[in-house]
């Protein structure tokens, strides 16, 4: 636990005691490589802090292909945010890449750190702030890049991502086909 709480305190301004309160209904988990750990049709009821590992994101099409989203790294909070906010069913599905630990933070903890944390509302704030900010730039970049550029620039945004993901993942989040990331990576 010693990590989420090290990236709340560098978040917001958090007592040891708000952070005692605010995590002692929350749990440590494990999850195998390529292990689903929230999948479509669920109201997605938690977030999920990687201590260690890396989740990706993906959305399945109505022809079945997997398309990949996002990826999560450590020190990050992941969930399907707009269906976690909406209590709606969720269209994604989050894989982990890697053995991959987290806290889970099921909603009754994210609502009363709203509540009962003093800056919690911000933290929340921030916390939605970021995603926003990120998917903002991944669509942008998918229409004014080059896929040469969104090449070059993916470990800006997911250091070490190319030793850590199979190429056909990148190649998804990219929005090309393995066979052009594999051109891409020969013209280096």
């Amino acid at each position: 636990m010693e990590q989420i709480r090290k990236v709340m305190k560098q978040m917001i301004n958090v007592s040891d005691k708000e952070l005692n309160d605010f995590l002692c209904n929350s749990f440590s988990k494990t999850f195998k490589r390529l292990e689903f750990i929230s999948r479509p049709n669920q109201i997605p009821n938690e977030i999920y802090f990687i201590n260690k590992g890396l989740i990706r994101v993906l959305v399945t099409d109505n022809d079945g292909m997997e398309h990949t989203i996002h990826f999560a790294l450590e020190n990050q909070f992941i969930a399907d945010y707009t269906n976690f906010i909406q209590k709606s069913t969720s269209i994604y599905s989050l894989q982990t890449l890697e053995e991959t630990q987290v806290v889970v933070l099921p909603r009754s903890i994210i609502e009363w750190g709203y509540n009962n944390l003093i800056e919690g509302q911000k933290m929340g704030r921030l916390i939605a702030e970021y995603y926003f900010i990120y998917q903002d730039s991944r669509i942008k970049n998918l229409y004014i890049r080059t896929p040469k550029q969104r090449y070059d620039s993916i470990t800006e945004v997911f250091p070490n991502i190319h030793n850590r993901v199979p190429q056909h993942m990148i190649a998804s989040y990219l929005g090309i086909t393995p066979i052009h990331l594999s051109r891409l990576k020969k013209r280096e």
